[in-house]
Parts: C-alpha cells; sequence; structure tokens
C-alpha cells in the first residue's frame, strides 16, 4: 500500500511539474513574437502626448467645489 501511495504523489508531482513547465513555455513564446503592434486608431496624434492616451477635456467647476447636480444632494 506503501508504494502505491509514492506512485500517486509522484503521479500528482510530474503532472503539476508538466503543466508548470508548458505554462512558461507559452509565456515565453508569446512574449518573443516579433509581430508589429496593431493599430487600433488612425486619428492623429495629440501633440504633447506620448500616443497612449487622449487628453481629457477641462472640468466646468473649480477644485474643491462640489459636483452638484439633480442626482447630488
Amino acid at each position: 500500500m506503501i508504494g502505491q501511495e509514492r506512485r500517486d504523489r509522484l503521479r500528482v508531482v510530474t503532472m503539476a511539474c508538466a503543466i508548470l513547465s508548458a505554462a512558461i513555455v507559452a509565456a515565453f513564446v508569446v512574449a518573443t513574437q516579433r509581430e508589429p503592434p496593431h493599430l487600433t486608431s488612425s486619428d492623429p496624434p495629440v501633440a504633447g502626448t506620448s500616443g497612449l492616451a487622449r487628453p481629457h477635456p477641462p472640468l466646468d467647476r473649480a477644485p474643491g467645489e462640489p459636483l452638484g447636480g439633480p442626482a447630488v444632494r
């Protein structure tokens, strides 16, 4: 009976190692692909930005002023 428990434990550890190895190889393959990034927008870049973010429009209130409106009391 002791031998069977050891074989079962060895089988579980072997499967876990195989799954972990496959995940590491898959992550390495995905991280090292040489495809160019896909263009998500054809808008011209805004001056002064890195192209990753769009500037927000200015707020209609001063800092610290409550939002107001019908939903806020």
